[in-house]
């Protein structure tokens, strides 16, 4: 039932109330810093920034701000400051060079309470879960152990967009699900529909619901929190508690059967054994031990399921939107390897054009286009500015990508600009060194996604043509590039018409299946 009007007003006014106690606090706790902050838009008392703060599409009006005040700019969120950093060098000097100082997360009212890698605060258990995914997740030796996985999936993958290639949407998801499952847990995925895809999906669509950290009003205004969950405006809490008890379960039911399989000899190798028999080689498995590789799995899973799934439904949407690129990267595949087989990730280095159009995806449509905020552990100071300690930095890397002066017509889809830059230059404009995060806390699933991009990008080119789809009337619908807003740069739903090669092509996919 709803509250009475007075009841609105109360809270209204409280919440006011305790801003400006916040307000007066920080500004006699801070006095005049000696270095000034970066610019930024004009503030208004109490408030700061946060009026002008879009609730949508945020990166493009950061985006406009930096333009007018530089790459590092300062907002206020009531009284607290907050910096934004639009440039990869501005990036790299603060995040990178100076990680010591900028690998600690901001306190999130909501997030801090779910045990996930990239939330988590700059402590110890953050290095030692960091310290275990570059075991599972970052040498040549244990992704080796993956690729089976990768090429068993591409190959199911490329039969359902034989069969049903219109649902090229629901493949695409059910490829990159399985992918994450059997890779974390061992779970093999047969269809769409599996029970537990279904429910990992849901858990972590709820997490990801909730926003990133510090995005919302209890983020800001702490006291916030204690206010009842049957309360308007405590939506938050609700959506937090809801979050919180799928993830929970998400993490748990996987786990417990990986152990139990294990005790009956008949676990499927995957992430989590591996790390079960890392951790119990040296010791034994304690409860925080168990809490830390349970965890650790299941942020596997939710990191890389929505990410990966719309970097690659961006791939089909620039290959439906420019049939050159298509052209192109088929007459190199004929030409290096042939049409007798499927490529493999062994081709990588002999396909220079395609690994230039997984760059350009990466580009065109960063997947977390303000990526994760990073927190400052201690004063600083950048070009004659001020950085106090706590500081909230966030990254644009929507902005990054669209810096005209590295990416000529960034709008445009157009693999050839990284085949005009000399090596260096390609190297230091390489969205993969920017998309993922930066320092400490970069994504250390990175080279597991960067790998089965490539390998579904390829597959695909090698055995299927990409082209518009038609309307009724045989006129071509040609796609708008359109991402909804959000944590993640979702892809709006498009049309195409994707068809097998030939028939040599479709034996090719055949033989793979008949291999698994």
């Amino acid at each position: 039932m709803l509250l009475p009007l007075n009841s609105y007003v109360l809270l209204c006014v409280s919440t006011l109330l305790v801003v400006a106690g916040h307000y007066a606090c920080a500004r006699w706790l801070f006095p005049t810093r000696r270095f000034p902050l970066p610019p930024g838009p004009p503030r208004a008392p109490f408030l700061g920034n946060v009026h002008q703060v879009h609730l949508t599409y945020q990166h493009k009006k950061i985006a406009e701000w930096s333009r007018k005040y530089g790459d590092l700019l300062c907002v206020k969120i009531f009284h607290k400051p907050m910096f934004i950093i639009s440039s990869i060098k501005g990036a790299r000097d603060l995040l990178q060079t100076r990680s010591t100082k900028y690998s600690d997360r901001p306190h999130s009212v909501v997030l801090n309470d779910l045990p996930i890698l990239a939330f988590i605060p700059y402590d110890e258990q953050c290095k030692r879960l960091r310290k275990w995914d570059q075991g599972a997740l970052e040498t040549k030796a244990a992704l080796k152990q993956y690729h089976h996985i990768q090429r068993k999936e591409v190959g199911i993958l490329l039969s359902d967009l034989v069969h049903t290639p219109k649902e090229f949407f629901s493949h695409i998801r059910r490829y990159n699900g399985a992918l994450m499952l059997e890779t974390a847990y061992g779970h093999p995925v047969s269809s769409a529909e599996d029970e537990y895809m279904v429910f990992a999906d849901s858990a972590t669509a709820a997490v990801a619901e909730i926003g990133s950290i510090a995005s919302t009003l209890a983020d800001f205004v702490p006291i916030l929190k204690y206010i009842p969950t049957w309360m308007p405006g405590a939506g938050f809490k609700r959506q937090a508690l809801r979050a919180r008890d799928m993830w929970a379960e998400m993490t748990r039911i996987p786990y417990q059967r990986i152990c139990d399989d294990m005790a009956l000899g008949k676990a499927r190798p995957s992430f989590t054994t591996f790390m079960i028999q890392q951790v119990s080689r040296d010791r034994n498995l304690t409860d925080d031990n168990n809490h830390d590789i349970s965890n650790a799995a299941s942020v596997m899973y939710g990191a890389g399921v929505d990410t990966t799934l719309h970097t690659l439904l961006t791939l089909l949407l620039a290959l439906t939107i420019y049939p050159q690129v298509v052209d192109k990267a088929q007459a190199e595949i004929d030409r290096v390897i042939g049409t007798s087989r499927l490529p493999e990730l062994a081709d990588r280095e002999s396909l220079p054009y395609l690994g230039c159009i997984v760059q350009e995806v990466l580009r065109w449509n960063p997947a977390t286009p303000l990526g994760i905020p990073h927190r400052l552990q201690e004063n600083d100071s950048y070009n004659g500015y001020g950085l106090p300690e706590g500081s909230m930095f966030i990254t644009n890397t929507w902005a990054m990508s669209r810096d005209p002066g590295l990416y000529p017509d960034p709008e445009v889809f157009r693999p050839e600009r990284f085949e005009e830059m000399d090596a260096e230059t390609a190297s230091a404009r390489d969205p993969r060194k920017y998309t993922f995060g930066f320092g400490r806390r970069i994504c250390p699933g990175r080279y597991l996604a960067d790998t089965s991009i490539w390998l579904v990008a390829a597959n695909i080119l090698a055995t299927m043509n990409i082209r518009r789809a038609c309307d009724s009337a045989g006129r071509e619908i040609i796609p708008t590039p359109s991402f909804k807003s959000g944590a993640v740069s979702h892809v709006e739903p498009f049309e195409c018409d994707i068809r097998p090669r030939s028939q040599q092509a479709m034996d090719l996919i055949t033989e793979r299946n008949s291999e698994h």
